[in-house]
């Protein structure tokens, strides 16, 4: 009897030594969950959340297991904060920011008082990685620009472009003014320039007659999807036949725009790093695992919050941590983010001390109802 009675003190012990050697990095997030946008914050949840149990199952980084937590701001500042300082009293030690710019504005504010080490996968806006603790995985918003003239004039797509953007939003604004400036220089004619406000972002009928008078070949939509939904139901009844060119605010279009009108769609362009139809062994297997899981084709959104915590797996190990008790955890963490590279399914990425990531750029076109690679014909 004693002997069995010692077993089980030993056996307890044993348990009770394992759970306290076993730590768990929280990494928090705050993005729209509802609303409007809720297909950004659910895509950056997802992402987030399969990456975090693919390290897991691989036994986490030097015994250090992920949880991911999102916290629904529904694209507010206010609510970021809010969520933010929730995340925090949860143990958060890691924050994916926000999901949308201008709530990453603000909750950037509070991460730099804490020196806590944040890396958006989608706040685009060049000041969301504004101090030195702070990295993102997308394209800046100049950038985009940048990259979508480039692109639509190197693959001779079109030399007479309209533009349709919103000017009450600084990500669309970004955009449209390093297109604008990058598009003199590269041969592209801006026919008509056609703005609106989130006050009148449900009828688009003057811009899109503009757009018709113009003779463009090419609408492009700085925007985000919710309102490109209307622009192109509305443009296929006016009989448009322009082909609609994005950037990654673009994505989930096909989500907004309802299965009955997919084929406003066909043939819509995005400037994006990531193709879900993409043939390589990381793209195969992440698209794989994510429609097992979350029952659709992942999206940009979730590949880059993918691709995030897969940098904060790197940063871990580049920092060699293997107690989250390190008073010097957050400035290892920061340090490493310029020291790493991180081969994910948005590219091969390496980090400035800026906070930007260096990878390139492709497009996507709808086809059926689906994304594919964009193939220079």
């Amino acid at each position: 009897m004693k002997k069995v009675l010692s077993m089980v003190l030993v056996l307890m012990l044993t348990c009770v030594l394992c759970a306290s050697a076993e730590q768990t990095l929280v990494i928090g997030g705050t993005g729209p969950l509802t609303g409007d946008y809720a297909t950004y914050g659910t895509s950056v949840r997802n992402g987030a959340t399969l990456a975090a149990e693919e390290i897991n199952e691989a036994g986490g980084v030097n015994g250090i297991l992920f949880d991911v937590k999102m916290e629904d701001d529904q694209a507010d500042p206010e609510k970021a904060i809010n969520g933010y300082s929730i995340l925090v009293d949860e143990g958060m030690q890691v924050s994916l920011g926000a999901v949308t710019s201008g709530a990453c504005l603000s909750l950037i504010e509070e991460a730099q008082v804490d020196g806590m080490l944040v890396i958006t996968p989608s706040a685009s806006q060049k000041e969301c990685v504004q101090y030195d603790n702070c990295f993102r995985v997308c394209f800046t918003d100049p950038m985009q620009g940048v990259y979508a003239a480039d692109f639509i004039s190197d693959n001779a797509i079109a030399t007479k472009v309209a533009i349709i953007y919103d000017k009450s939003n600084d990500y669309s604004v970004g955009i449209h003014d390093n297109f604008v400036s990058r598009a003199g220089e590269v041969g592209i004619d801006v026919v008509t320039d056609q703005a609106f406000t989130s006050q009148s972002n449900i009828d688009f009928s003057v811009q899109l007659q503009a757009v018709k008078d113009s003779g463009a070949e090419l609408v492009f939509l700085p925007i985000y999807a919710q309102e490109a939904a209307y622009i192109l139901t509305q443009a296929k009844s006016a009989g448009i036949e322009a082909t609609f060119f994005g950037c990654d605010g673009l994505d989930g279009i096909l989500t907004k725009i309802g299965e009955g009108n997919t084929d406003a769609c066909e043939g819509v362009m995005l400037l994006t790093p990531f193709a879900a139809d993409a043939q390589d062994e990381k793209t195969v297997n992440f698209t794989t695992k994510y429609k097992e899981q979350f029952g659709e084709t992942p999206d940009q959104f979730a590949a880059d919050a993918y691709d995030a915590v897969y940098a904060i797996k790197a940063a871990m190990e580049q920092a060699g941590i293997t107690d989250l008790d390190d008073p010097d955890l957050n400035e290892k963490l920061i340090s490493a983010m310029t020291e790493i590279t991180v081969e994910g399914v948005t590219g091969t990425m390496t980090w400035d001390a800026e906070g930007e990531p260096s990878k390139s750029a492709t497009a996507v076109v709808i086809k059926d109802g689906a994304y594919v690679a964009y193939s220079a014909q």
